[in-house]
């Protein structure tokens, strides 16, 4: 293996900030998949990287009290998802997470997305991509597609007055329009449930 690949790549590493993800395609304009993959192990091997799962790679970021510190699903999947040129939308506990529904952090996610469907596992935390259908995927904007997702996880029988509340709070900052026309890809029950919220 030519030192030049692992030099190129230790160069292009430096120029970013600890905490970047990295996969073998990131450096593959600098030697054959072999060399890149080589030069990685080695990079692993003297400390220059940490192998979060296999050809995903981290450009640590160290703290005096906690050591390494590991990137959040989130940032993984998004990193992922960036390099396929692939959408994804956070189902679960996940949406209600991000939607301010819920406090739990979720130990396992799933992703629906048009991208590649596959698991990959992070020490003992789980990535799910799953296939989304293109009609969720047509949605207008992000914040209806979590509010879909979130309402699915809790199921109708579980929607109460405080929910209710929260989610007139954030449909406030969406546009009507938009929230009206993304409501048609919802289940009947969600697509009610937000009319009655709007009409509040």
């Amino acid at each position: 293996m030519s030192e030049s690949v692992i030099n190129s790549i230790k160069k292009a590493i430096s120029n970013y900030k600890r905490g970047k993800i990295f996969f073998p395609s990131s450096f593959s304009e600098f030697g054959s998949s072999t060399a890149v993959r080589q030069a990685l192990n080695r990079l692993e091997d003297k400390g220059r990287l940490v192998r979060l799962a296999k050809g995903i790679y981290l450009y640590p970021k160290n703290h005096e009290l906690l050591g390494i510190l590991q990137p959040t699903l989130e940032q993984i999947a998004l990193a992922i998802s960036k390099r396929d040129k692939a959408r994804i939308i956070p189902t679960g506990i996940n949406a209600l997470n991000k939607l301010g529904l819920s406090t739990q952090v979720p130990m396992n996610v799933v992703y629906l997305t048009d991208g590649t469907p596959r698991t990959i596992k992070i020490k003992n935390r789980t990535i799910k991509f799953k296939i989304a259908s293109p009609k969720l995927l047509s949605a207008k904007n992000e914040t209806n597609v979590l509010i879909i997702q979130a309402l699915r996880e809790l199921g109708k029988e579980n929607i109460d007055a405080t929910i209710i509340e929260k989610i007139k709070n954030i449909l406030k900052k969406v546009e009507i329009k938009d929230v009206k026309n993304d409501m048609k890809l919802a289940p009947v029950w969600i697509a009610e449930i937000v009319e009655s919220i709007l009409k509040k």
